[in-house]
């Protein structure tokens, strides 16, 4: 019997920073990648003024970003990989 070598999963995306700007939401990842969706992908992103935007947090240790006033929470790991809701 033949076994292949363990391959490690890669490590789940964490935030360090996130922002919005000129309609993206940027996110800035621990490994050094920076990761831009447009916020027309996002019901209660798309059509929000700019100051509520701003407001964005990073929270749950990277692996969300929160905006309190439009009251949205965004898996960072959905975000890298271009998961959107419909």
């Amino acid at each position: 019997m033949s076994t292949s070598p363990s391959v490690a999963a890669p490590a789940p995306a964490r935030a360090l920073r996130a922002w919005c700007e000129r309609g993206m939401v940027w996110t800035e990842l621990t490994d050094g990648r920076q990761v831009g969706n447009p916020t027309s992908k996002f019901p209660r992103l798309r059509n929000a003024p700019g100051h509520d935007l701003a407001k964005v947090r990073v929270e749950a240790r990277g692996k969300a970003l929160r905006w309190e006033e439009l009251d949205e929470d965004l898996l960072v790991e959905g975000i890298v990989a271009g998961r959107f809701p419909t």
